[in-house]
């Protein structure tokens, strides 16, 4: 794909990011002999698949949400303290893998060192799903949004403070096997906007990208050849396709694209609509939104089969999801789309991770809540 042309925004992103190596890794040329080390090096625990490989024994997926990103505190949102038995429900449940967003910026000092007790804690929970056999992602999330600004001059500090918490991050798991997963961000654009992208607020977000995969393949070990997950501007297929390159890897074959889907809106998200009937079996014209439909969701995801799975990049649909409206107990239509876009997602090569906040499992025993749906999800990925 085409690349963006260097600016000087991007230069000085570049020594900050730099500087942060030499801060916390060790010398900068110890730094650039591991990007430039032989990709075709054997390390324990790391397998040679490649992203498009990874994909297909992750599906499907599920996030613990609102939990470990949660402001201020892991509990601050009603969720409790995840466990063994949360990850052996999911398991149990025939899910193959588990989202961690997580917060970082509220469990670190001024200088951006992170709490060790926060790292134990969330490495404790990567412990608990590995344990589960589950795949495991673990990213920077929302963290109060200070990534959302992707001006030229907010980036060298933005990339800074990225590239910071990831040495500690990816130090922290660097012998971990290629069970675990790294995602640099989240959904990140600039605040308060929802359209395409001004070249400068593209070039910056795609420079966060860039700044994550060369900081995490610098401190070496497992993380030399790790699956990393970047994301497209505001994780929208649409800006992604169109606003969205790949960072240079010092590995083959081992990046993963990630966007997220919500369509339409009125009917997955949006408790105030009376939207509450989907795709093809809709019945009230009123209650329905034809937009976004089956065809809608088939060609979106084509979209990114196209730009990136056929082109050697996994994708990961990092969140997904359709929820109940108030009012409304037939839940055939919520049914209907979490069945087919699970299957569509599925189908051309992508990786469905269902955003769930204690719904579908019961945070504390593991049990199943919605056993119907937890059905139709994980037989819609076979």
């Amino acid at each position: 794909m085409k690349r963006v042309l260097p600016t000087l925004g991007t230069a000085i992103a570049s020594l900050a990011f730099m500087a942060v190596i030499a801060a916390c890794a060790g010398p900068a040329e110890h730094a650039a002999s591991l990007l430039t080390r032989d990709s075709a090096a054997a390390v324990a625990g790391m397998r040679g698949l490649t992203s498009v490989q990874l994909s297909k024994e992750m599906v499907p997926g599920i996030n613990l949400g609102n939990t470990l990103e949660a402001i201020p505190t892991a509990t601050s949102w009603g969720q409790p303290v995840p466990t063994q038995a949360l990850m052996n429900g999911y398991k149990a449940a025939g899910f193959k893998s588990v989202r961690l967003p997580v917060a970082w910026s509220q469990y670190a000092d001024k200088d951006n060192n992170i709490s060790p007790a926060w790292m134990a804690h969330v490495k404790q929970v990567v412990d608990y799903a590995h344990k589960a056999g589950l795949y495991v992602m673990v990213n920077v999330h929302w963290d109060g949004g200070w990534m959302d600004h992707p001006t030229y001059d907010k980036q060298a500090a933005i990339n800074g403070k990225l590239a910071k918490f990831w040495v500690q991050i990816a130090t922290t798991f660097k012998d971990y096997d290629d069970h675990l997963l790294f995602a640099g961000s989240n959904e990140v654009g600039m605040l308060n906007t929802s359209g395409a992208p001004k070249p400068e607020w593209a070039e910056v977000q795609n420079s966060f990208n860039q700044t994550f995969v060369d900081t995490v393949r610098a401190t070496g070990s497992n993380n030399a050849t790790r699956h990393l997950i970047v994301q497209g501007y505001w994780t929208s297929i649409e800006h992604t396709v169109a606003h969205n390159t790949i960072p240079k890897d010092s590995v083959p074959n081992r990046l993963f694209m990630e966007v997220h889907y919500y369509d339409p809106y009125n009917f997955t998200l949006n408790g105030d609509s009376k939207v509450w009937q989907w795709g093809a079996i809709a019945k009230d014209p009123a209650a329905t939104e034809t937009w976004a439909n089956e065809a809608w969701a088939d060609k979106q995801f084509q979209l990114m089969k196209t730009h990136f799975v056929d082109k050697g990049v996994g994708v990961i649909v990092g969140e997904y999801g359709a929820y109940q409206k108030a009012g409304h107990a037939d839940t055939t239509y919520r049914h209907h789309w979490a069945r087919y876009v699970t299957h569509s997602i599925v189908q051309h090569g992508l990786v469905p991770v269902w955003w769930d906040v204690a719904e579908l499992v019961d945070r504390n025993t593991g049990e199943q809540k919605l056993p119907a749906l937890v059905r139709t999800i994980v037989e819609a990925a076979q």
